[in-house]
């Protein structure tokens, strides 16, 4: 028998599969209303939370970072339970996690670039920029990645935040990466990095770039770094300054991009160029695999119905000599065995934030999606908290039409049994504190904000240690 769930005899009990900020703003909102009881399990694949602010953000944006203190302040709620070092699929299935739950939350994001299709986009030499990023924050699952820095030019493919990140940590001098919390890995390859300019490729004009006014105003303190940009690519068509006439924000991009156009080359050791309404339509090999070139076609813009202004190529083609190739086109998300995916969009497939099938639409009772899972890569961090939000107020909703977990399987300790029986190490948020705190005091003694622990098997021991230490000697 299973009584109704929510009361403070039998709270309601949800599983949070991810523990970045949509996963975090969702299990706020869970515990900040009043209506229900609730007991909530926040399972992630790695022993540390923070998801993309860990993993995503660049490593010399620690304001940025500071959100993870709200996210501390949720977790210290004695209603929530962290589990990382758990990872759905091959350590509980997804029959097996709706045994434990009456409710689930997807907040799993999207973790692979989208392609360019073009030919010789698999020559080495050739990333996805998530895994470059990955590759520099420490991310355990990337830390084994190798980037040949020995080249001299490096062509960024889109002009998102992700792909301006990438551009400026390439262009950053050792002492400017130093300072941050960049990963040790990372930072040896980077201080004998031979690349001297990093060309940013957009197939749209600069009025349609997609990154904020501060990751383009923050390149004007890099301290070995030129912005180069040809003061002509800056003039719109007509199209375009009718597009932004109300739009402060991109008005302000372009009064930026003129700024760094007028200064020009100041003969710095690197340079950051910015190439408008081009778009790579073939990557070249040397005859060995390695990329040594990208062909690149001019665009023109034109309205469509919508009034979206798109790009088509005109025929007029060049080349640009670059050894490295790293694309940030936008991104999507993985399926889930059991979950249904929405595989042409690259989400969890949902009707508003409800877990539905793709074809019928048909509402997957108990289960739910948030953040760019349930989206799409779209927004900043802040974006997620009314995302989230949204979700919640659907599955408070839902509450009295549940069919619960039988009582004995909805216990909290039913699920750590579980982990138990399958011998699985999983880490608490107890143990992550210990393992931040060894982070924190490791930077403090090398004038950084934090060294990171890159592996798992690093992390794990670096927990027992640190509760070794802990425990008194006799």
């Amino acid at each position: 028998m299973s009584a109704q769930p929510g009361t403070p005899a039998r709270p309601l009990r949800v599983a949070i599969i991810g523990a970045g900020p949509s996963g975090f703003y969702a299990a706020q909102a869970l515990l900040k209303q009043k209506e229900y009881q609730v007991s909530v399990d926040m399972i992630d694949h790695l022993p540390t939370p923070y998801g993309l602010v860990r993993y995503g953000v660049a490593p010399d944006h620690q304001k940025i970072k500071a959100v993870t203190r709200l996210y501390d302040r949720v977790a210290g709620d004695p209603r929530l339970r962290f589990f990382g070092h758990v990872t759905m699929g091959p350590d509980i299935s997804h029959e097996e996690l709706k045994t434990y739950y009456d409710q689930i939350v997807y907040a799993v994001g999207a973790q692979t670039d989208k392609r360019l299709g073009i030919p010789g986009e698999d020559l080495r030499g050739s990333h996805p920029a998530t895994e470059f990023v990955a590759w520099y924050n420490g991310h355990p699952d990337f830390s084994d990645r190798t980037f040949d820095l020995s080249t001299e030019a490096v062509a960024v493919i889109g002009v998102g935040n992700v792909a301006m990140d990438v551009a400026r940590i390439l262009a950053l001098s050792p002492e400017e990466l130093e300072r941050s919390d960049i990963a040790d890995h990372a930072l040896l390859a980077l201080r004998s990095s031979r690349v001297k300019d990093i060309y940013v490729i957009a197939r749209r004009g600069p009025a349609q770039v997609k990154f904020t006014n501060s990751e383009l105003r923050e390149l004007a303190e890099m301290e070995v770094t030129d912005v180069i940009i040809d003061p002509a690519d800056l003039e719109l068509d007509a199209h375009s300054q009718a597009a932004i006439a109300a739009n402060r924000g991109v008005q302000t991009n372009l009064e930026i991009m003129r700024h760094y156009a007028a200064i020009g080359d100041t003969h710095r050791p690197k340079n950051i160029h910015f190439l408008f309404l081009r778009s790579p339509v073939e990557i070249i090999g040397d005859g060995q695999g390695q990329v040594v070139r990208v062909k690149l076609e001019r665009n023109e813009l034109y309205p469509t119905e919508s009034g979206y202004l798109a790009s088509r190529g005109i025929g007029d083609y060049e080349t640009l000599e670059v050894g490295m190739i790293m694309r940030s086109i936008g991104y999507r998300g993985q399926p889930i065995p059991g979950v249904p995916f929405h595989e042409r969009w690259g989400i969890i497939s949902n009707t508003e934030g409800r877990v539905s099938q793709y074809k019928s639409g048909e509402i997957v009772p108990g289960e739910y999606v948030v953040g760019w899972a349930k989206r799409g890569p779209t927004g900043i961090i802040g974006t997620n908290k009314p995302d989230s939000v949204a979700t919640v107020r659907h599955m408070l909703a839902d509450v009295p039409t549940l069919q619960p977990v039988p009582d004995s399987q909805a216990d909290p300790l039913a699920f750590t049994s579980f982990l138990h029986d399958r011998q699985l190490r999983y880490v608490t948020w107890e143990e992550w504190k210990l393992l931040d705190a060894a982070e924190v005091a490791a930077g403090e003694r090398r004038g950084r904000p934090r060294v990171k622990f890159v592996t798992v098997p690093d992390m794990l021991a670096a927990i027992d240690a640190a509760k070794a230490a802990q425990t008194p000697h006799r």
